[in-house]
């Protein structure tokens, strides 16, 4: 009996740390594959998204243009320039749901690497200075540069684990794997079908508070997820709990009842993007911004003691 393509595989997994959480690779190969030189390459690339995009590392790129004075053009690298061009994309279609100049807002708030605690002082000062990223950043990828048109603190992370999972996917297709699953914490990216030809099946994590249990599961093939919510980081202030993720356009965190935002798309940075730009926009602009731009998107809304699912595109029975 003729053995298939994906009798001859073996499936192997690889790991690492990685901006205060892990990456991961599932992959199906023929014998013979260097995975030492597969598990160098993929952490090189996660490495060199923390490098040039971190807010915690001081010498990262996206701090040095944070420092940058008004109107001063900054050489940037081609990554975060391409990270910095899309943020300002979602930003302008989402009318400012995304906003990657939120970065005063997130230290204020003692989300960020200044503080760990809110400060009353520090967050009507980030508030009143707010500018929105896409009305005052410009990018230039043709020089390889930016600039900022006012005094303003960005922060890539609602967009950067997605793009570095998209570089392991780069970095998968270099070394000839073409049936992969990579992730970075809560953003995955299917590289083609698993090697039998079935989807790769992909745990929904439930919006629960200390817990981590699967509320369902995805199938993807060739595609890329990521979710936003409310249950991961978050702070208590006057007895109501505030997430982590801001809202620019309020100046302040996400407050409405959406759980999570499951967002299905062909990069994994734009899924990252526009889970965080859905969760803001919350249960009312939330589901007409989704449609008006063609996201699959599942939102989990919090309705007194239950969850309510609300899906589009895919994720529509």
């Amino acid at each position: 009996m003729l053995k298939t393509f994906s009798d001859l595989t073996v499936e192997s997994t690889l790991s690492g740390p990685t901006m205060g959480t892990r990456w991961a690779a599932r992959y199906q190969a023929l014998p013979g594959l260097d995975h030492e030189a597969l598990s160098r390459d993929l952490a090189q690339a996660v490495e060199l998204v923390d490098a040039q995009m971190s807010p915690w590392k001081p010498d990262s790129d996206l701090m040095r243009l944070n420092r940058a004075a008004p109107e001063e053009w900054v050489a940037l690298p081609a990554a975060i320039l391409e990270v910095l061009s899309r943020a300002m994309d979602v930003g302008t279609l989402s009318g400012g749901a995304y906003d990657a100049a939120v970065g005063s807002l997130v230290n204020a708030w003692g989300f960020g690497a200044t503080a760990d605690v809110p400060d009353p002082a520090a967050i009507r000062q980030a508030a009143a200075d707010h500018r929105p990223a896409h009305l005052w950043l410009d990018v230039d990828p043709v020089q390889g540069r930016a600039r900022k048109r006012a005094p303003l603190c960005l922060d890539l992370c609602g967009i950067a684990k997605g793009y570095a999972v998209d570089r392991m996917a780069r970095v998968m297709d270099l070394h000839g794997i073409g049936h992969a699953l990579v992730s970075l914490d809560g953003e995955l990216r299917a590289c083609g079908a698993r090697a039998d030809g079935q989807s790769w099946a992909v745990a929904l994590e439930s919006p629960q508070e200390g817990r981590r249990a699967a509320h369902g599961v995805i199938e993807l093939a060739d595609l890329s997820v990521a979710t936003s919510g409310d249950y991961r980081h978050w702070v208590q202030v006057g007895g109501q709990r505030l997430a982590h993720t801001m809202d620019g356009r309020r100046a302040a965190p996400v407050h409405n009842s959406v759980a999570s935002v499951t967002v299905l798309a062909a990069t994994c940075m734009d899924a990252d993007a526009w889970a965080t730009a859905l969760l803001v926009a919350g249960p009312d602009e939330g589901p007409g911004l989704a449609r008006r731009v063609g996201l699959d998107a599942l939102f989990l809304l919090r309705r007194e003691d239950r969850l309510v699912e609300f899906g589009l595109g895919r994720f529509v029975p």
